[in-house]
């Protein structure tokens, strides 16, 4: 006899919709002792069975069938039932044809009518039974004895597949076997498969949750679905296939596991037609034997990692260890799997419901009896979000309505739950008003590093908060510090100013003052601000003084800290200025630009020095164009690494030095040999070096003859072209003391220009060296066509101002007219 329970209307309160669940689950727990009875009655039945064959006890043929069991990984009903057909009698030969009514109810009226799965277990009342239902025939009743033999040494779910097969292929017409699991995500996952090809089982390996998929529909329903007309079909369903019309008749049975149903088993069959009676019984009772070793062999759930799940005992051995309120679930399901309450298995010692039960007095008591107005709401989603997903939850604060002593009262709770196993670790906080506002206080008067104070000027009361006496390092057993008291305990230099501002709070009842001052402690000087107002009563005297105290000694030594870094920033940059001035004054007494072209031998020579625009220091770049007592002319552009009064300095040793060596007749090579054998032996640590082009011009003949220390190459524009000369050797001066430095000659001729410059005037942050040199032959090019002639040096330096490192710029020119 079955009882239905009206649901309530969608409009019922929460105390509704939790009673009604409540009565649902009574109601299924009836209904689960009669099944009980039954499976007890089937059980009774394979051990008089056993007790008939072998002349054995009741308790040695009960222990016998617990034995074959577990040997061959079966239940105990499982075992009964397998028991009970090997032995059942023969059936009567039928004589007549069944009635043609059978075979067509089973597959026609309807295209993929799922019919409700076979009882495991007999109901006693000769109805929906084994014991009485229309058994196979001989043949196909001893195939679930070679199933079970097979199942025996099969592991995996290809090799279930595979034997289920080849047990039922001749027999049933079964040419394919798939078995399918669903994921937590509601997909189906292919764990085992036979009879089809590899393309398609890599094809149909991931079935998404879409409508139409018979398979899935068989798990969710908990029924089988049989699809026999393949037109009809592939109008409702999606039909796995490599081709139309495969596998013209088709059954998914789902896997029985006596909870939620996860798996199905689908069985494809080139013959066409419906399932007779026969065999639908002999293919529910196969997958119902493959049901043990596919819980204990395949996933299930593909989405999960297998884990080994500890029991009970051992989490309420961890839960008594742990402070703070914490139980442990256990989902109860109903018969289609849907989770209908939770039983608290498992409790810490503070776990207390809205009862007043406490501990392990709530272990063995469902969730809806506790607490039973949270069916339905977003904890109870939250709940089953994990147990599908392994997410852990981790609610927003929700208020919870509750009635205590009589009264209603709302609480406010945070709860998390973590997945363990097939179950949950919930554990929670309650939020009081009051004790939550109070530790919000306490948190902000300790990050804030300050402590309110109120003080009663008609009583005399005064109240200070926990943060007050550490700042002033106070003993709150001696008690707070009246405000006549309070200038007592500042540093002498504030205590005049301090005492003042009390007698303005308490005799003029100054509503608001901010005052900083000094304390002693014993960690020394500690700067302290007290934020203080004063109330006053109808005639204008003060009554009550409240505000806080702020320590902000930190605050002070960074505004101390602050003012000294600035200070030597200043003093710095002072220092900076002048030694930038000072070198600037001696670089232009040194190194004096001409203001025009000068004619040196015959030839026009145009100059230009550019300083960088960035930093405080000079650099190091110089020049020098002088006519040789021989009447030749003399011609150098240099760069000293650095900048600053030692860089200059470098380059005034350099230039008088080259200077001095070619005006007595020095070859350039033994210039550079020298220079380069002074920047060796000079006192600066470490030695200075530098870069040097030189040159000596024999008018008579318009020869040129120079010789380079790591210089970037002259730039020569002739004829409507510009090129750089090639380089003989020689390496930057002061770099090593072997270096070796070569000359080249080469003939001007009137209309020439020779650039010598230094690197700023092509160098550019990133840029590779030749794309600057490329630039400035092109820029040298456009300006002289566009009539640029004596102004060339100028011009090119002008357009690289800004740049960050010094120019130094020389144009020689041999005039069209020269003979």
């Amino acid at each position: 006899m079955t009882h239905d329970v009206v649901p309530p209307d969608e409009g019922a309160s929460p105390e509704v919709l939790a009673l009604a669940k409540v009565v649902a689950r009574l109601r299924a727990e009836i209904a689960d002792l009669q099944g009980i009875a039954a499976s007890t009655a089937v059980v009774e039945r394979a051990k008089g069975v056993l007790m008939a064959r072998t002349g054995t006890s009741a308790d040695a043929a009960y222990e016998t069938l617990l034995a074959r069991g577990t040997r061959w990984g079966r239940t105990l009903m499982e075992e009964c039932w397998l028991t009970l057909g090997q032995v059942r009698s023969r059936p009567t030969p039928r004589t007549t044809p069944a009635p043609a009514t059978s075979a067509a109810g089973a597959g026609a009226g309807g295209t993929g009518r799922r019919e409700p799965a076979e009882p495991a277990t007999g109901t006693g009342n000769g109805t929906g039974s084994d014991a009485v239902a229309a058994p196979a025939d001989d043949c196909l009743h001893a195939l679930l004895p070679r199933l079970a033999e097979g199942l025996a040494e099969t592991d995996c779910e290809d090799g279930i597949a595979e034997l289920l097969r080849v047990v039922l292929g001749a027999p049933l017409g079964v040419d394919g076997v798939m078995i399918y699991t669903v994921t937590s995500t509601g997909s189906l996952e292919l764990t085992g498969h036979a009879g089809i090809t590899g393309s398609l089982a890599d094809q149909w390996r991931h079935v998404p949750p879409l409508s139409g998929v018979a398979a899935l529909e068989a798990i969710a329903a908990g029924q089988a679905v049989w699809l026999e007309d393949p037109a009809a079909d592939a109008r409702h369903y999606l039909l796995i296939g490599e081709a139309a019309g495969q596998w013209p008749s088709r059954a998914w049975i789902p896997v029985p596991t006596g909870g939620r149903v996860r798996s199905a088993v689908g069985f494809l069959r080139n013959r066409p037609g419906p399932f007779d009676p026969d065999t639908r019984t002999v293919l529910r009772r196969a997958v119902r034997l493959c049901a043990a070793p596919l819980r204990n062999g395949g996933p299930a759930d593909a989405g999960a990692a297998a884990v080994a799940v500890p029991d009970v005992a051992s989490v309420q051995t961890v839960l008594d260890a742990l402070s703070g309120p914490a139980v442990l679930l256990t989902p109860l399901r109903s018969a289609t799997g849907e989770i209908e309450d939770y039983r608290i298995d498992a409790a810490t010692p503070e776990s207390v419901d809205v009862g007043g039960r406490r501990g392990k007095e709530l272990v063995g008591r469902r969730v809806l009896e506790t607490y039973p107005t949270v069916a339905g709401t977003a904890l109870w989603e939250g709940y089953e979000d994990t147990l599908a997903t392994g997410a852990v939850y981790e609610g927003e604060p929700f208020t919870y309505h509750e009635v205590g002593a009589g009264f209603p009262q709302e609480s406010v709770y945070s709860v998390r739950a973590t997945r363990l196993g097939g179950r949950l670790i919930v554990s929670w906080v309650r939020h009081d008003i009051s004790e939550r506002e109070a530790r919000r206080l306490t948190d902000m008067q300790r990050l804030g590093n300050l402590g309110w104070a109120g003080w009663q000027l008609t009583t005399g009361e005064v109240v200070w908060s926990d943060q007050v006496y550490a700042i002033f390092e106070r003993d709150p057993a001696l008690g707070p510090i009246g405000l006549e008291e309070l200038a007592q305990y500042v540093l002498p230099d504030d205590r005049t100013r301090t005492a003042a501002v009390v007698h303005r709070l308490l005799r003029l009842g100054q509503r608001a003052v901010d005052h900083p001052f000094r304390i002693t402690t014993a960690e020394g000087v500690r700067h302290v601000r007290m934020v203080v107002e004063a109330r006053v009563d109808a005639g204008g005297s003060p009554v009550e003084v409240h505000g806080f105290f702020q320590d902000v000694t930190a605050l002070r030594d960074a505004e101390l800290a602050l003012r000294e870094s600035e200070r030597a920033v200043l003093v710095q940059s002072g220092m900076l200025q002048a030694e930038r001035a000072l070198a600037a004054r001696l670089q232009a007494t040194l190194l004096p630009i001409p203001g025009q072209s000068v004619e040196l031998a015959g030839l026009c020579v145009d100059v230009a020095y550019v300083p960088s625009d960035s930093g405080v220091n000079v650099g190091g770049d110089w020049y020098s164009a002088i006519e040789l007592p021989d009447r030749s002319a003399l011609f150098v552009v240099g760069d000293v690494a650095g900048h600053g009064l030692a860089a200059v300095g470098t380059m005034a040793q350099l230039r008088f030095t080259a200077k001095g060596m070619a005006t007595t007749g020095s070859a350039l090579i033994e210039v550079l040999r020298r220079l380069n054998h002074l920047l060796l032996h000079s006192d600066s640590e470490p030695s200075a070096t530098a870069t040097m082009v030189i040159g000596r011009y024999q008018p008579d003949v318009r020869r040129l003859t120079w010789a380079r220390a790591g210089h970037l190459p002259p730039l020569l524009i002739r004829d409507g072209r510009a090129d750089f000369l090639p380089q003989p050797d020689g390496c930057l001066l002061g770099a090593a003391r072997d270096s070796v430095y070569g000359q080249a000659v080469i003939d001007l001729r009137p209309g020439d220009h020779l650039l010598l410059y230094t690197d700023g005037l092509v160098e550019q942050p990133g840029e590779d060296i030749d794309l600057g040199l490329g630039r400035l032959a092109e820029t040298a090019l456009r300006l002289l066509r566009d009539g640029v002639d004596g102004e060339l040096a100028r011009t090119l330096a002008a357009q690289r101002a800004g740049n960050l490192d010094d120019i130094c710029v020389l144009d020689i020119h041999v005039p069209d007219d020269a003979e």
